[in-house]
């Protein structure tokens, strides 16, 4: 497994009240495999590839949701960073075995993430194909506190896109407030982009906290809508058509929230 780029993402993984159901929805959604991981968590396989993983919640009153992981080359280093532009560190740095190191942060505007100095464990084996993660990008109210530590906290380089009908892959509006992150040491622009910062805007429901939303690819974008909902998920917003394919924002059995994207037929 290739490493991957200082604050590149590097794994999604969901937190799920039932297990054993969220192995059911999954593996006929995507076609994923699971093998056991350490307690109650089960990797999730596409063609024999790690892909992602599925937690059982250890704790009720945590969210179901779909959590995103940045790589870090030094994890004491970006907790601080997190502290020191207002950030707000959920769970210090803890060993995950051989595997790597893992912690928890929010940003300013709540919206929380996990930090990931790989060991043995590198990450995705697996994106940008079907079945597998392709993007991520946060919603927040506090656009100006989030973009400042984002930069300062992971490096990133960045680009804006709010051009009418130039919108984002998380939203059918056009014209939106959007900015795409490439990674420390590139040149900002779709290229190079690992992720993005939308706003919650006024359309959206006033009680939606901040939060990351991640993207899985599809081959059928219409087709994978109508399976969430025959698997007994629900559609949050229908199949739409944006400069980078066709998307959909879905919840799973239980309530977690993905977006799928199929890419353009070229």
């Amino acid at each position: 497994m290739a490493a991957f780029a200082q604050s590149a993402p590097c794994w999604v993984d969901v937190q799920l009240p039932d297990l054993e159901a969220g192995k059911r929805f999954y593996g006929e959604f995507f076609g994923w495999t699971f093998r056991a991981g350490d307690g109650p968590y089960a990797d999730a396989l596409s063609d024999g590839a790690l892909v992602a993983a599925l937690a059982a919640k250890q704790d009720g009153r945590m969210p179901t949701a779909w959590g995103i992981y940045f790589a870090t080359d030094d994890i004491a280093a970006s907790v601080a960073r997190v502290r020191e532009h207002g950030g707000q560190v959920i769970t210090d740095p803890v060993r995950a075995g051989r595997s790597g190191v893992l912690a928890q942060a929010a940003d300013p505007g709540g919206a929380v993430f996990g930090l990931w100095q790989a060991g043995e464990r590198q990450g995705f084996q697996k994106q940008n194909e079907p079945g597998s993660f392709c993007w991520t990008e946060v919603y927040t109210r506090q656009k100006d506190r989030v973009d400042a530590f984002y930069e300062q906290v992971f490096g990133f380089r960045s680009m804006d896109i709010d051009e009418p009908g130039a919108g984002d892959p998380g939203t059918a509006e056009s014209g939106v407030d959007y900015r795409m992150w490439s990674p420390p040491g590139t040149d900002p622009g779709p290229d190079t982009a690992v992720g993005g910062r939308s706003v919650i805007t006024d359309g959206l429901p006033a009680e939606m906290p901040s939060h990351f939303l991640s993207y899985f690819t599809v081959a059928d974008c219409d087709a994978a809508a109508e399976t969430a909902v025959r698997l007994g998920g629900r559609v949050s917003e229908p199949p739409f058509d944006i400069p980078y394919g066709r998307m959909a924002v879905l919840q799973d059995n239980q309530g977690a929230v993905f977006a799928v994207l199929q890419e353009p037929v070229s």
